[in-house]
């Protein structure tokens, strides 16, 4: 392509971009939140649906079996009534489906007011092992749970041009306390309160505080955030779930007036369970507080429909692997997640 055709593509791409004032990348990629502010007056309306898939365990860097965990990974409980040495149920299987509805609004141009409401339903698929010892398999059974999560109240303040502070609460609007059927090794088959990571919310108010930056060149954006949610307090239920840290970076080149793709690497921290649930106790790892502690990096890609024509709406999707995984364990580990959205901003 010669000059003269460049810069012909250039013209057709970036200068309706520039009258209009709005480009397909104007926001993050979809799976990073409160990444943008809005002018004065402006009201943006928004959905995300967000799935993420587990399978398979690791304690730390190293892959173990259903096997391997009921021969030799100690049981917590053990020497309560009923409570063999080693951890006789082993979870193979976990799905996460998240709803999310968000709405932000400019009371000035430096701030932004954002709300997050949260519907999630999570099941977890399991393998119970016959009595106190041994490989032989009784059987398998999943639970499952679904409600309202925990509810966030944010404000994102400018700090300069392409640079805002986040400072927010998350409300504990979800439940601790749901139940449902399971296995025991014994062949019984109660409906016990269910582990930590198959309850809808923390049971605390926490703080989320961050940084978010963006810059824009012609034909190109890349950002970066840093994003905390601090547990304060503990719960009705005697624990605290751990803090959580995301970094993440990301990049995103424009194709056309209403399209972009992006490239983003995020880094993922969630610290153990501080305290514990009298009314959780089984030979589970994820009954164990102990076992809840996450390092990941993930790498993701996405793509974004916006700007030009369809001033003021926007579709993205965005899916992610993850590249490192080091898990307090046995944990099940991630395999993928995907997250698709609409945003309406007038």
């Amino acid at each position: 392509m010669n000059y003269a055709s460049r810069c012909l593509v250039a013209l057709l791409i970036y200068a309706p971009l520039a009258l209009a004032g709005g480009r397909p990348d104007s926001h993050a990629p979809i799976g990073v939140m409160a990444d943008h502010m809005h002018k004065k007056g402006e009201l943006m309306l928004s959905y995300r649906y967000m799935h993420m898939n587990m399978a398979g365990n690791r304690d730390g860097r190293e892959d173990l079996t259903p096997t391997e965990i009921a021969t030799s990974e100690p049981n917590r409980f053990f020497g309560l009534p009923g409570q063999p040495p080693t951890l006789r149920v082993v979870p193979t299987k976990m799905t996460m489906d998240m709803h999310m509805l968000g709405a932000m609004y400019a009371p000035s141009d430096n701030i932004t007011l954002m709300a997050m409401l949260n519907y999630v339903d999570k099941e977890m698929e399991h393998v119970t092992f016959q009595g106190p010892a041994g490989t032989t398999e009784l059987g398998r059974f999943t639970t499952t749970t679904s409600g309202l999560g925990d509810t966030s109240l944010s404000a994102l303040i400018r700090v300069t041009d392409g640079l805002h502070g986040i400072v927010g609460l998350s409300l504990p609007t979800g439940d601790l306390k749901e139940t449902d059927r399971i296995l025991t090794p014994m062949g019984g088959r109660p409906s016990p309160r269910l582990p930590y990571p198959m309850q809808l919310g923390s049971g605390t108010y926490d703080l989320i505080t961050g940084l978010s930056y963006m810059h824009f060149g012609e034909g190109w954006s890349f950002g970066s955030q840093w994003r905390s949610t601090w547990r304060l307090g503990e719960n009705d239920e005697d624990y605290t779930l751990g803090n959580e840290h995301t970094l993440t970076a990301w990049a995103s080149w424009v194709l056309a007036p209403a399209a972009s793709v992006s490239a983003r690497l995020a880094g993922f921290q969630r610290g153990n369970i501080d305290g514990q649930d009298p009314a959780i106790a089984a030979p589970v790892q994820t009954a164990d507080p102990d076992r809840q502690r996450v390092r990941r990096v993930d790498l993701a890609a996405g793509i974004n429909l916006g700007g030009i024509p369809w001033s003021g709406h926007r579709l993205a999707l965005e899916f992610s692997i993850p590249v490192y995984q080091d898990l307090s364990g046995p944990q099940l580990e991630t395999d993928w997640q995907i997250t698709a959205g609409y945003q309406w901003a007038f």
